[in-house]
C-alpha cells in the first residue's frame, strides 16, 4: 500500500492565559497538546483520530496541514517534507464546517476565488465547480449572496470552497459537527466516494459511530497521547462486547482522562 502521510514523534506546546490556568488549577502556563505521536496513512484509507475534546486531534491534523508549526518531529506529505508549506498545501485540503466566506459572495464567486490561489485553469474551475455544485445541491444557489442562504446551504459551500484543488488528501475536522442529518449523509457519503477514488481521507471525531461507519483504521488520542492504532476490526475485537464506546472508555480511565 501507498503511504501518503508520515508523521513522526509529533510534538506540539501551546502557552496558555492565565483565565485557562485557573479553570485547569495549574502555575505552569504551557499545555503540553500533543505528545510524540506517530502514524502513517495509506491511499484509499479513511483514517480516523478519536478522542474527547482537547486530547489532541485537531491539533495534529493543523500540524498535517502546515496551519501550525510542530515543536518537534517529521511529517512527510506524499514525500514531501511539510516545512515546504507551499508544496504541501497543492497535496492536501484542510476542511472545517468553522471555514467562514465573505457574506457579499456567491457560491460560485467564491468558489472561482480561491481557486485562484492554486493558479487552476479556468475550464477545469468550471468543470469542477459544476460537478460539486450539483453533489451538494448548490446549483440553485450558485448565484444568491452568501448572507442569504441557510445556515446548511452555508456550510455545504463552506465545503465545496475547500476542495477546490481537487487533492489526493483530504482532512476533514469532526466532519458532522454542526451539520443537519441530510447534509451529514452527503459529507460522509462523498468521503467513502473519495475512498473509492484512491485519496486518503483523515477525519478527527469524537462520534463513536462515525468511525465505525467510516473509518478503516483508527488512532485513540488521549491527553496528548496515540495510546492506540489499528484497523477498527482489530480494536473492536480486543474486548468481548466489541463495543467501541466501552472500548474507549477503559482506555480513557486507564490513560488518566483529563489530568
Amino acid at each position: 500500500m501507498e503511504k501518503t502521510i508520515i508523521v513522526k514523534n509529533l510534538k506540539k506546546t501551546f502557552t496558555i492565559s492565565r483565565k485557562q490556568m485557573k479553570i485547569d488549577h495549574t502555575t505552569v502556563n504551557r499545555k503540553i497538546a500533543v505528545k510524540g505521536i506517530s502514524f502513517e496513512t495509506y491511499a484509499g484509507e479513511i483514517f480516523g483520530l478519536l478522542g474527547p475534546n482537547g486530547a489532541g486531534k485537531t491539533t495534529t491534523l493543523r500540524c498535517i496541514a502546515t496551519l501550525i508549526k510542530p515543536d518537534e518531529g517529521t511529517i512527510l506529505v506524499n514525500g514531501i517534507d511539510n516545512k515546504n508549506d507551499i508544496k504541501v498545501k497543492k497535496e492536501l485540503c484542510f476542511l472545517t464546517n468553522e471555514l467562514k466566506l465573505e457574506e457579499q459572495m456567491t457560491p460560485t464567486y467564491a468558489f472561482n476565488y480561491y481557486a485562484k490561489f492554486y493558479n487552476i485553469d479556468q475550464e477545469t474551475v468550471d468543470k469542477r465547480r459544476t460537478e460539486l455544485f450539483k453533489k451538494f445541491g448548490i446549483d440553485k444557489f450558485a448565484e444568491v449572496k452568501i448572507s442569504d442562504l441557510s445556515t446548511g446551504m452555508k456550510q455545504k459551500t463552506s465545503i465545496v470552497v475547500s476542495l477546490v484543488n481537487d487533492p489526493s488528501i483530504v482532512i476533514f475536522d469532526e466532519p458532522t459537527n454542526g451539520l443537519d442529518i441530510l447534509t451529514a449523509k452527503q459529507v460522509t457519503d462523498y468521503l467513502l466516494e473519495l475512498k473509492e477514488q484512491g485519496k486518503t481521507i483523515i477525519i478527527s471525531t469524537h462520534i463513536m459511530n462515525l468511525i465505525e461507519k467510516l473509518c478503516d483504521r483508527v488512532g485513540i488520542i488521549i491527553n496528548g497521547n496515540l495510546v492506540l492504532c489499528d484497523t477498527v476490526e482489530n480494536i473492536l475485537n480486543t474486548s468481548p462486547s466489541h463495543d467501541l464506546e466501552q472500548i474507549f472508555f477503559d482506555l480513557y480511565v486507564k490513560e488518566g482522562g483529563n489530568e
